[in-house]
């Protein structure tokens, strides 16, 4: 998600436009040079063995997180990654792909995912096949058999990667959604980083919860950053907090905070064990650390109307830009994918860069999605995306999203630079 570009995503069965595109245009300097040629992540197995989860779940990780280091390193060479998310089910459609991969420069990854569980089969049909407009308004049952029916055939021609013909490939295999993996020749820096996020992704049913810490004093008095406590309402809040999350009936929750006072006064009302974690600390906002924007406007005016022109790269005088926040959260994102049910206590930036994760959202939208407080997030990851359900817990709250105002030049008036800054103390 890189210069507010979106992901160009489509099924297919043979290279060109009906491939999964991933396009970067901004490179990144630490990046190591292990190779110059893009990289093509085709997608092979049969219906309903979890393929379209698996990439749906590649190119968001390429998009945002996990690894935006390697397809930011691509970007400067070739200028994309590809995934093919088709069924690729015999050794002539794979050899059409590796043929236009050599054409044209790629290096080719294989991901075969290999279920033989009934259940497993049976869960991906009810979540992903039968919410297709394929099967709109036929009887679920009938719509079952009739996929697979539609198995079976794909079955008399499927041809599977061989450990020995195919040793020359470079392929992981994924054994019933992740019990198993085998991995073979893998040529590079960001084949390896692919392997990796592979096998720490979570396939079963679970939910994240995310949430602002409570009210703070600052956040009273429209002060940014700093590490102040609670406001009694903020207080109020993390004891509610508290009662909605045991209502949820969650045996195994994690909860996880950053190391801030807020966020840490938050979890201790829930009487719960919980995690602290440096990387979800806000966003650093160095020399305007508890400024209001008032301060900002007065004394960094510049600086304030650089930051309004490209909020997700500005970086502050001394401090972080979104854009390093979200290299900062790689490990949090990465952990989340491996962990089942957890509630993240942590801050506005830090939320805005994890909702637009799982929401698959631009570089352009992250930093003005709206995260307020006393509100939770309810994320349950589907095949297709995430499904979000917001909670409002009816505690009253200061609002502290401020919008981009419409002239951002660096000589605007004070007035116009101030237009969006919401109400304060």
């Amino acid at each position: 998600m890189m210069n507010g570009e979106r992901i160009a995503a489509a099924g297919g069965d043979t290279p060109g436009a009906a491939g999964r595109t991933l396009r970067f245009q901004r490179p990144h300097a630490s990046v190591p040079q292990f190779t110059n040629s893009p990289t093509m992540i085709v997608m092979v197995g049969l219906p309903a063995r979890g393929k379209t989860y698996i990439s749906t779940k590649l190119t968001r990780a390429c998009a945002v997180a996990a690894l935006q280091d390697v397809c930011e390193y691509i970007s400067r060479e070739q200028g994309q990654v590809v995934v093919f998310d088709a069924t690729n089910t015999t050794q002539d459609r794979r050899e059409v792909i590796l043929n236009f991969a050599k054409e044209n420069g790629y290096k080719v990854f294989f991901v075969e995912s290999i279920c033989d569980d009934p259940d497993i089969i049976a869960e991906n049909i009810k979540q992903v096949k039968l919410s297709s407009p394929d099967y709109a308004g036929c009887d679920k049952e009938e719509a079952v058999a009739d996929f697979l029916k539609r198995i079976e055939c794909y079955t008399m021609t499927y041809v599977p990667l061989d450990d020995t013909k195919d040793r020359n490939l470079s392929y992981i295999k994924i054994f019933n959604v992740g019990s198993r993996y085998l991995v073979n020749r893998v040529q590079d820096h960001i084949q390896s980083r692919i392997v990796y996020y592979l096998m720490n992704i979570h396939v079963t049913p679970r939910s994240i919860y995310l949430c602002r810490h409570g009210e703070s004093e600052l956040n009273l008095v429209g002060r940014i950053g700093g590490d102040s406590g609670l406001s009694s309402r903020g207080a109020k809040f993390a004891s509610t907090l508290g009662t909605y999350m045991r209502g949820q009936c969650i045996s195994d929750l994690k909860v996880w905070t950053s190391h801030m006072k807020r966020t840490i006064q938050t979890a201790e009302a829930l009487g719960v064990q919980y995690e602290q974690w440096k990387a979800l600390n806000e966003i650093d906002a160095g020399v305007c650390e508890e400024m209001t924007y008032e301060e900002i406007q007065e004394h960094f005016p510049e600086e304030f109307a650089l930051r309004d022109q490209d909020k997700y790269r500005y970086r502050y005088p001394k401090g972080e830009s979104y854009e390093d926040l979200v290299q900062r959260l790689e490990p949090v994102i990465m952990e989340l994918e491996r962990q089942e049910n957890v509630l993240v206590i942590c801050h506005q930036a830090v939320m805005r860069c994890l909702l637009a994760y799982f929401l698959d959202k631009s570089a352009n939208e992250l930093p003005y999605l709206k995260c307020p407080l006393h509100t939770v997030l309810k994320l349950t990851p589907v095949a297709y995306g995430c499904k979000v359900e917001s909670v409002f817990l009816n505690i009253e709250a200061v609002n502290t999203h401020r919008d981009k105002p419409v002239n951002v030049d660096v000589d605007r008036d004070p007035a116009e630079a101030l237009e969006t800054v919401p109400e304060h103390i």
